[in-house]
């Protein structure tokens, strides 16, 4: 079986949307909205944002979506520099250890001309953090990240 990737398509958006519930679940045991336009006005609207690049497993018969890393352009006024924040990366089960997440990060590296990737990880994912530290990434200790809550409507 062969892994390529390539950017999502309009097509991808119910693989997407079951890999970002299943990521959800799996995670903080959230449920993922479904059937919102958010997303894909997000990914392939006018005013499209965020990008996602899909992992597809090639086989004999079928292509399948098995992987995804969903992303977006990011600037550090203090290091001058601009990078990518990785809001998701998601890879089936059954294709964890093939070399898939490894493939989906390198294609990030190779979009940003400064190498600055950042992301959050679930505190006690220690999957995601082993996985993260065999690439050389670190957690970044003198950051504690906030978060605003949407205002009521």
């Amino acid at each position: 079986m062969t892994v390529t990737l390539r950017s999502a398509q309009e097509r991808d958006l119910p693989v997407i949307r079951r890999m970002l519930a299943d990521h959800a679940a799996s995670e903080a045991g959230l449920d993922v909205p479904a059937g919102r336009t958010e997303l894909a006005e997000a990914l392939f609207g006018q005013a499209a944002h965020v990008h996602v690049v899909v992992a597809v497993a090639s086989g004999d018969d079928d292509d399948r979506v098995v992987g995804m890393a969903v992303w977006y352009r990011t600037f550090s006024s203090w290091a001058m520099a601009s990078g990518i924040w990785l809001e998701d990366l998601y890879v089936d089960d059954e294709f964890r250890g093939a070399g898939v997440g490894r493939l989906l990060m390198g294609h990030l590296r190779e979009r940003t001309t400064t190498g600055r990737i950042e992301w959050d990880v679930t505190v006690g994912n220690t999957g995601a953090e082993r996985f993260y530290a065999s690439l050389g990434a670190s957690p970044v200790p003198e950051i504690n990240r906030y978060r605003l809550p949407a205002v009521p409507e």
